[in-house]
């Protein structure tokens, strides 16, 4: 309670609070068109073989043309020698070599109505070469991975708001040089790299909003952020149907980062942090500026660094140990915390792309599905937040888990040809999994203390990643068993859903500061339950031995 106390004598959620959640909110708007801008960037267009022999038959209609030079309905061969005969009413297929194909050794032709250039037409990633499609989304996830792996470590030694800084350099500059990308190979590391600052910005405006939010708000906060990376959504599929060409959507996403680079100076530091890493004459500065914007300059001039120790004593104490990703697991509650949460993140995005990931495997227009999938985010968020406030987070986390779990395992029992079922019960499911990811950032930063969080929040993030990574191998698997990429990805968050319920609750409490305070908050219920013990214990001297 100390540093909430803290934060209500220098203005609760003042204007300082307000004004820091909507420079950190503006780029969670533009990490939507990042995370799912190959949906459109490597959308596969309608394509065939193209045809060398096409310049000494101009005499004749395209589609007559196509018709002799390329089989029906393939993508990837193509006639060794026009087969005439197919444009005759009555005609008969020749004895010899009419079923002569060979692969597209002069490139293909693609359909440019919708996409007029993508990573597909530009580097010919279809037929024998259409894995490397997947292969670039894998390795943007893989920068994803190791960005909260590097990044969550640095963040809580070097601060939330120079790592913010600098990952905002790194996703418009990394982003911009994915636009103009000579080959595929350089593509894919710029990609990388963008994924990489993609980690770092999330883990870090998640624990800046929240480090500097009073207790009664954080839920509120949290899911106004989730709101934003909802909006997002929206705004990618505007954008991307007004931009039809990948390197100028590329190029029109990035930019915007360079600007949250600029106004990212203004930003304040975490007080919280400040004190951990023994900074305390920092710390009191940024509180006296926090005051003064929040027109409580005259508490913020009575606060000196006795008054700071005197509030945060415990806290300041646990700064002088050293912390690193061992105490994640060194501590009996901490460790447990650590294993549920390894479960619930991994399955939730594991699930979350093997829905998302792909839109074109639906029978609908592509922007459409973008804003649909979009729009479900917003009755879902919107409940989330409710039972975050009113029930409490165990319950969303582990509710929200089991009914997307159940909805992707109904999809099972629905025949192949009810395709519009199919998607509205993917669409709830991806409602519910959004609704997850809702509640999951705000009870993560809650459950960790401020010495480990940023490392925690890590390790969250690691294992999501796995999953994003993990979800494209399973959904290959359809080509063997078509629903057990069903079956997988529903049975991931059902089970997730009952190790949720091992979760400490954390609504109307006060972020925990150390790990012992985290360890402490069940040591009342033992030692309550040791109290209601004690007059069943032997009443006899020490000295008899023998039962009552």
């Amino acid at each position: 309670m100390a540093f909430a106390s803290l934060l209500e004598h220098v203005g609760g959620m003042g204007r300082f609070q307000v004004a820091s959640v909507l420079l950190l909110a503006l780029p969670i708007l533009m990490m939507a068109s990042h995370n799912l801008l190959q949906n459109f960037t490597a959308a596969t267009s309608d394509h065939h073989c193209r045809l060398h022999w096409e310049a000494n038959a101009t005499s004749l209609d395209p589609q007559d043309l196509l018709k002799v030079s390329v089989p029906q309905g393939e993508r990837c061969r193509r006639f060794v020698t026009p087969q005439w005969w197919l444009l005759e009413a009555n005609g008969s297929a020749p004895n010899t070599s009419w079923l002569e194909t060979e692969p597209c050794r002069d490139g293909w032709t693609y359909d440019r109505s919708v996409f007029t250039s993508t990573i597909i037409t530009e580097w010919d990633l279809v037929c024998s070469s259409r894995s490397l499609k997947q292969l670039a989304q894998s390795l943007y996830m893989t920068g994803i991975l190791v960005g909260g792996i590097i990044f969550g470590g640095l963040s809580d030694r070097f601060g939330r708001r120079s790592l913010l800084t600098w990952c905002y350099l790194q996703m418009g500059t990394m982003g911009i040089c994915s636009s103009f990308a000579p080959t595929f190979t350089v593509y894919c590391l710029f990609r990388f790299l963008t994924g990489m600052a993609f980690s770092g910005i999330l883990l870090n405006s998640v624990s800046l909003s929240l480090e500097w939010m009073p207790t009664r708000t954080r839920a509120l906060v949290g899911t106004f952020m989730g709101y934003c990376y909802t909006i997002g959504q929206f705004l990618l599929a505007g954008v991307a149907y007004a931009i039809p060409d990948w390197r100028w959507l590329q190029l029109t996403v990035s930019l915007p980062f360079l600007c949250f680079f600029l106004y990212s100076w203004w930003l304040t530091e975490s007080a919280r942090w400040l004190v951990m890493v023994g900074k305390s004459h920092q710390a009191l500065k940024e509180l006296q500026k926090v005051a003064r914007i929040n027109g409580k300059k005259e508490e913020g001039d009575k606060l000196d660094i006795e008054v700071l120790r005197s509030y945060m004593q415990k806290e300041m104490a646990s700064s002088r140990s050293h912390h690193t990703a061992a105490d994640l697991v060194r501590t009996p509650v901490v460790r447990r915390i650590s294993c549920c949460l390894c479960f619930v993140w991994f399955s939730t995005s594991f699930a979350y792309y093997g829905l998302a990931m792909d839109l074109q495997n639906f029978d609908f227009n592509i922007y459409v599905i973008q804003l649909v999938f979009g729009a479900v985010d917003i009755p879902a968020k919107l409940v989330s937040i409710l039972t975050i406030t009113f029930v409490g987070r165990r319950f969303t986390q582990s509710f929200a888990l089991l009914l997307a779990g159940l909805a992707i395992l109904a999809n099972i029992l629905v025949p192949r040809d009810l395709r519009t079922l199919r998607t509205a019960l993917a669409v709830f499911g991806k409602g519910c999994l959004a609704a997850s990811f809702n509640c999951v950032f705000l009870y993560t930063g809650e459950l960790y203390p401020t010495v480990i969080r940023q490392t925690g929040m890590g390790l969250a993030n690691t294992m999501a990643r796995l999953g994003s990574i993990t979800a494209p191998l399973v959904k290959m698997a359809g080509e063997v068993f078509p629903t057990l990429p069903f079956i997988i990805y529903g049975a991931a968050p059902v089970v997730s859903g009952l190790v949720a319920i091992f979760l400490p609750e954390t609504r109307d409490k006060a972020l925990p500061e150390t790990v012992e305070e985290v360890e402490g908050r069940t040591k009342p219920q033992k030692d309550e339950a040791q109290h209601l013990q004690v007059p069943l214990q032997p009443t006899q001297p020490s000295s008899t031995t023998g039962p009552c």
